[in-house]
Parts: structure tokens; sequence; C-alpha cells
């Protein structure tokens, strides 16, 4: 064993230890590290919000101009896209005031219709367009060379039949019997697949961590590990 004496490390490795202590039991020392890392995630996040939001586009336009006007900008222009967010963004601290807690709702109101305003074209361009380009596939798939690509095509037909088994599966509006009964049970399976894929990638992300933590405890800690 080489243990570290980096002052840094140790408290890491108690952090870490004080984390997995949960495993037990619930205890004192869980609960401990639990509130550090809630206040230190907390007081990194004001941070980067402060210098990457606050100061570049609120104090900055504002009360140091010069910079601002390099693109050739005249200050009234400035202050006129600078000063009405800001105030917005002042009313949102009104909620603290039982008595003003009502003026939180225009910037609350605002924040929301812009933010559905850009997410819908997202979402849709995303999980709606981009789904249907994934299915609309060839058939007959073709090499760079120009021959034909077997596997390719045979890719391609599984996924098509997948999604449509599937989506006969959630079509309620007819009894699932026959044909219908049959695409909707192969839908079933595709759909097991695919759920276990996807729990199999969690899991395997979550050991991920936990080897990354052992390895940090037993090399950089302990020393056990070269």
């Amino acid at each position: 064993m080489d243990v570290s004496r980096d002052v840094g490390v140790w408290v890491a490795a108690f952090l870490t230890l004080g984390i997995y202590s949960f495993l037990y039991r619930d205890n004192p020392v869980y609960k401990f590290v639990e509130h550090v890392f809630v206040g230190t995630s907390a007081g990194y996040f004001i941070t980067i919000a402060f210098w990457q939001g606050v100061y570049p586009l609120v104090w900055q336009p504002i009360f140091e101009p010069s910079e601002e006007n390099s693109l050739g900008l005249p200050y009234w222009l400035v202050l006129l896209t600078t000063i009405p967010p800001t105030i917005l963004g002042l009313l949102m601290f009104s909620r603290f005031v039982p008595r003003i807690a009502w003026l939180s709702r225009w910037p609350i109101a605002l924040i929301i219709g812009l933010g559905a305003g850009a997410a819908i074209p997202a979402v849709v361009q995303a999980k709606v367009l981009m789904q249907l380009k994934g299915t609309m596939l060839p058939l007959y798939e073709r090499t760079a060379s120009g021959g034909y690509d077997a596997l390719a095509s045979v890719n391609n037909l599984i996924l098509i039949v997948g999604v449509l088994c599937v989506l006969s599966y959630f079509y309620f509006s007819k009894e699932h019997k026959g044909a219908l009964g049959v695409t909707s049970r192969i839908g079933i399976w595709f759909l097991m697949i695919a759920f276990g894929a996807g729990f199999g990638n969690t899991v395997m992300a979550r050991v991920s961590l936990l080897i990354g933590r052992m390895q940090f405890l037993l090399r950089d800690w302990l020393g056990l590990m070269h």
C-alpha cells in the first residue's frame, strides 16, 4: 500500500465512502455527505449562472458599455435591450414578498411562452420528423460498390416491421384479434427488447461509475493499483 498524502484525495475518499455507507443503512454520515453535495452543487450552479449570465448580459452592458459598443451599437439601444429583461428577472424574486407575489406571474408567463415556442418545433423535429425519417428505409440496400447488402436490408426490414408491430399494439380502436392480435403480440416482444436494452444500458452506466470510484479508492487513495 502507498496511501496518498494529498488532503484533497482523503476528502474525496471520505465523501465517496460516506455516500456508499447508505448501502448498509441510512446514517448521519450519509446525510452529512448528501447535504455537502447538494450545497456544493447549488453554490457551483449559482456561480456559473452569475458569471455566464448576470455578469455578461446585465452588468457589462449597463455599467461597462465600452465592451458592448465594440459592435457599433449605440448605448441607448444596449440599455433598451438589457433593462427590460433585467426588470423581468428581478420580478421573479417578488415571490418572496406575499403582498407583491403576483408580479412574478409576468416573467413566469413570458418564460413559459418563449420556452414552449422554442421547444415545440425542436420536439417535433427530433421526436416526430426524425423518427419518421428513421423508418423510411430501403428494403433493397446497396453497398458502396453497387452490390446487394443483405445484412443492411435485413436490418431495415426488422426495423420497419418492429415499428409497425409496436404501433399496432397501441391501436385500441379495434379488438386485438386475428392479424392485429398477431402483430400486437410481436410488438410486445419488440417493446420488451427495447426496454431491456434501455435498462441494461442504464445499469452498465451505473456500473461504470462504480468502477471509476473503486479505481479511485484503490489506486489514488490506497495505492493498491498501479
